[in-house]
């Protein structure tokens, strides 16, 4: 019996372009690994084509602008997204279940933006590097429903200001700008990525 055994490769990158650049892309740059928030094609009167972003470190956070001529290389980084559940935070950080194989880790809070409208119990991304199994970030859902705890009742919903908003405490301990319909008690839906009001959401 002759087998053949194929050699599997351990790439975790690949090449594309600039062509290639979207929302959510990770990259490999500068000894780290970014993710494209924002990118914006720009062809001048004069001059070379070229491609301005805005890309977020996925180890550190910090969020860096830079220009890339147009048809530049660029070297994907090969990154997998799993459902982890939230379960508790301690001195060691944030803990959270693997969905499918029920393992637990541990992740520091500055790997998770916005980790402050974390409730137990909430289903984030982990995203980790294919090859290394490496954790890289911490998504959170892109809406979450929370209670006010506390905000003032008092403020006149009439007032004439646009689009006039007052400040409300909510129940994971976050705090974000409302209308000045919300009232103490509302359930209200709240995007995690801008930390903006959504909608008061009524009890089913």
């Amino acid at each position: 019996v002759i087998a053949f055994i194929f050699a599997r490769s351990k790439r975790t990158h690949s090449m594309a372009t600039t062509a290639d650049i979207r929302n959510g892309l990770c990259i490999e740059f500068n000894h780290d690994i970014f993710q494209f928030v924002e990118f914006q094609h720009v062809k001048p009167g004069k001059g070379n084509a070229f491609v301005r972003c805005r890309m977020k470190s996925l180890r550190t956070g910090r969020v860096l602008e830079h220009t890339f001529p147009s048809g530049h290389e660029i070297i994907t980084a090969r990154v997998i997204r799993k459902p982890y559940q939230f379960l508790y935070k301690d001195d060691m950080g944030y803990n959270f279940m693997d969905q499918e194989t029920f393992d637990q880790i541990t992740i520091d809070g500055n790997m998770i933006e916005n980790n402050d409208f974390l409730r137990e119990g909430d289903i984030c991304d982990v995203v980790l590097h294919e090859e290394t199994n490496q954790i890289l970030a911490c998504e959170l859902p892109a809406h979450v429903v929370l209670e006010v705890t506390f905000t003032d009742d008092n403020a006149v919903a009439g007032n004439t200001s646009t689009n006039a908003t007052k400040l409300a405490s909510l129940d994971t301990g976050s705090e974000i700008q409302v209308p000045l319909f919300v009232k103490t008690n509302d359930k209200i839906k709240v995007d995690t990525r801008t930390r903006q009001y959504v909608e008061r959401v009524k009890d089913k």
